[in-house]
């Protein structure tokens, strides 16, 4: 924004004169050794015209009188560390920038006594990167060398220890001049400090940005329970995405998929909403045991310039449990403790059985303030899915049955969110709260920004493409979330040249993309073998239209009142044309879908799931096969063994789930039959469950039990 170093510097003196340096608190760069945290203090005190102090120059070797290696060398690690935590100790500064030591953070006595004093920034640089560096500085001797001990695991041991204690991760490329560093430094303890700066406005709220409600500031602690908007808009934040760099990207290349998640995540949610280290708590439950496979979204090759993007790996075997093996954590830290809540799901298929889960992993004490009610349409849904729903069901979480589509489901539940007389009576007379676990909440849609990410990553990664060359993705689509989610990626730094929208038979978004026409007069939902897909409203959609529309959302609500009472609105020129720069899309039939899940079987071994095999026909219409192409794999075949079993053309299919499941195994298949798919098919006991018609007075009845049983 300024274009001048000293006008820069001036900002800032401003700033830290009346924000973050009242109290006397301290700016504490940790890191590795060779980090740069001596020379970007050097810096980042000369911008603020602050004391620097380094620890080992200003404060060890003073202590000491003697060099810091020479002190390693005479005592030891173990006693070097020791001695390290008492210096300190001893040892107090305010108003000042503060570069610590590589091992500082491991003496945790110490640290409790630094963070006291400050904020501590983590310069977070690649390993590889910091060995060159070491390297070629020649350093022989730090904590933890030893014979038969690499440079590499010293420094992935102390990563921990990095990460127990920062407040602001600050990412460092290898190219990263030491100038840029200290801006990103002096940037990042802003937003560290101004719990002003990320706010949500409503897809619906006017072109300001700014919502006409007396309580327009909305974070995202607040997002998270409320759901959806008073107006009936959709949540999205004021300011738009964070943007990385592409020295920023790279720098996450080496790393974990876990470990890419918490950067990603840390720039999207304020730490005044969850702090870092308690966002690597829950990262850490989430993905840790949960998923089968230790990549946890691994990329496979599949054919030519095609890769499959496996998103099965989690409990319920489909792309939702990467959200909702989150979500419930960050809603159970974010709520009130004052108040119970009710989470109401709608789904079409593989939402329902994610959210169950998700939520029944809770500790006891949250389960006992949250439970899950989940409707899902009885004859709408895959056998195997209904089971999975129904053995899902835990003492805090219910799946009912409505005997009409997912279409009702998701309209019914918007309606009673968007009832201020009926959510108030259950607040005043049961003490409870509502909120939505569907993609409608913002906190969904995050862990789907990252696995998008993490995919071109690890194409990079493979040697595949270099960084900065495009892919294109190809992704199963009905409610818009998945899709949405990578061109959100793409805002933040992916390079994603095209996202293909593929559509079943139910193909209103198709149509969309195609003409700028949402028109669902006369149509009525077509159920395939790919339910989660059988979707004619995209509620994601709209959170699309409000950014291509410049975030006017009055033109929005214009859209939106028009779909709701007309049946269908259309897009002006200049925006369909925004769009279809983002966007292409193509449907498959059921034949094509079979055809296609055979296809691929026979000629690699691998079994595609029904809506992983949607996107297969569609990729294969529309790719020009000038870049790579990622097709999301959103569910595991398992869950739709009837539809894979036709198929594979086997004529004698046994109706029982269980027996569906063990004959494909005898296959043999790539990949095998979803565990935890088996698991809960196996178990006895909790095989009921609710049905009711699609009446909303009776959905509210079902409501109000739910809760005088759990909470009263």
């Amino acid at each position: 924004m300024f274009s001048r170093p000293t006008a820069f510097a001036q900002i800032w003196k401003s700033w830290f004169s009346s924000h973050s340096l009242v109290g006397n608190k301290n700016i504490i760069l940790m890191g590795p050794p060779g980090a740069g945290k001596t020379t970007v203090g050097r810096i980042v005190g000369q911008k603020l015209d602050c004391p620097v102090i380094d620890i080992d120059d200003d404060v060890l070797e003073t202590t000491w009188n003697m060099s810091v290696s020479e002190k390693l060398r005479d005592v030891g690690n173990e006693q070097f560390l020791e001695e390290e935590g008492k210096a300190l100790l001893k040892f107090s500064a305010s108003g000042s920038v503060i570069s610590l030591t590589g091992s500082n953070p491991m003496h945790s006595v110490g640290m409790q006594h630094m963070k006291k004093s400050g904020i501590v920034v983590y310069l977070d640089v690649p390993t590889t990167v910091i060995m060159s560096r070491l390297k070629s500085m020649k350093v022989d001797r730090i904590v933890g060398q030893a014979s038969g001990v690499s440079l590499k695991d010293i420094l992935q041991f102390r990563k921990q220890f990095y990460k127990r204690w920062y407040d602001i991760r600050v990412l460092c490329g290898a190219d990263t001049a030491a100038e840029v560093v200290a801006e990103k430094v002096l940037d990042a303890v802003k937003r560290y400090q101004d719990t002003e700066l990320e706010t949500f406005i409503s897809t619906r709220s006017g072109r300001s940005g700014r919502s006409t409600e007396k309580d327009s500031h909305k974070y995202f602690s607040d997002v998270v329970t409320e759901s959806l908007a008073p107006d009936g808009g959709l949540f999205i934040p004021e300011r738009g995405l964070p943007k990385f760099t592409a020295g920023e990207w790279q720098s996450l290349i080496e790393a974990t998929y876990i470990e890419r998640a918490q950067v990603i995540l840390e720039r999207c949610i304020h730490p005044a909403d969850i702090p870092a280290s308690k966002l690597a708590e829950i990262i850490g439950t989430a993905y840790g045991e949960n998923f089968t496979c230790s990549k946890i979204a691994p990329v496979r090759h599949l054919v030519g310039n095609q890769f499959l993007l496996e998103l099965f790996h989690g409990p319920t075997a489909s792309f939702k449990d990467f959200a909702l093996q989150l979500v419930p954590h960050i809603f159970a830290y974010c709520i009130p403790r004052t108040c119970n809540y009710l989470i109401l799901v709608a789904t079409s298929g593989d939402t329902g059985s994610a959210v169950l889960d998700g939520f029944s992993r809770l500790h006891d004490t949250d389960k006992q303030r949250i439970a899950v009610m989940n409707f899902f349409p009885e004859d709408g849904v895959s056998p195997i899915q209904k089971s999975q729903m129904i053995g899902c069901q835990k003492q805090n979480a219910w799946s009912v049955g409505v005997k009409s589509d997912f279409d009702f489901c998701q309209t019914a539940i918007k309606q009673i969110f968007t009832n201020p007389d009926y959510t108030g009576f259950l607040t005043v007379e049961y003490g409870t709260a509502l909120a939505a676990a569907n993609s409608i909440n913002w906190a969904r849609l995050l862990p789907q920004i990252v696995y998008h990410a993490s995919a071109y990553l690890d194409l990079v990664h493979q040697d595949i493409i270099p960084f900065g060359s495009p892919v294109d993705v190809c992704i199963p689509t009905g409610n818009f979330g998945n899709i949405l989610a990578s061109l959100y990626a793409k805002m933040m730094g992916i390079p994603i040249r095209k996202c293909i929208c593929a559509s079943n038979e139910n193909n209103v978004l198709t149509d969309f993309i195609r003409t700028g026409v949402y028109d669902l007069r006369g149509r009525k939902l077509i159920r395939t073998s790919s339910p989660a897909v059988d979707i004619l409203k995209s509620s994601n959609l709209e959170r699309y239209l409000h950014l291509i529309a410049n975030e006017d959302g009055q033109l929005v609500t214009e859209l939106y009142n028009q779909l709701e009472n007309q049946g269908h609105f259309q897009l002006r020129k200049d925006l369909l044309e925004r769009l279809q720069q983002d966007l292409v899309a193509g449907w498959c039939s059921e034949e094509d879908c079979l055809a296609a899940i055979h296809s691929v079987y026979s000629t690699t071994g691998y079994i595609l799931d029904t809506h992983t095999a949607v996107a297969k026909v569609v990729a294969d219409r529309l790719q020009d096969r000038t870049c790579p192409i990622i097709i999301s794999s959103t569910a595991h075949y398992s869950k739709f063994a009837p539809a894979i079993l036709r198929a594979l053309r086997i004529a004698e299919i046994n109706q029982n789930p269980l027996s569906q499941l063990h004959l494909l195994s005898s296959y043999s298949p790539l990949p095998p039959v979803h565990w935890g798919l088996l698991e809960t098919l196996k178990k006895k006991g909790n095989e009921d469950h609710q049905v009711c018609a699609a009446d909303m007075s009776t959905l509210m009845s079902h409501i109000e039990t739910l809760i005088q049983n759990h909470f009263m």
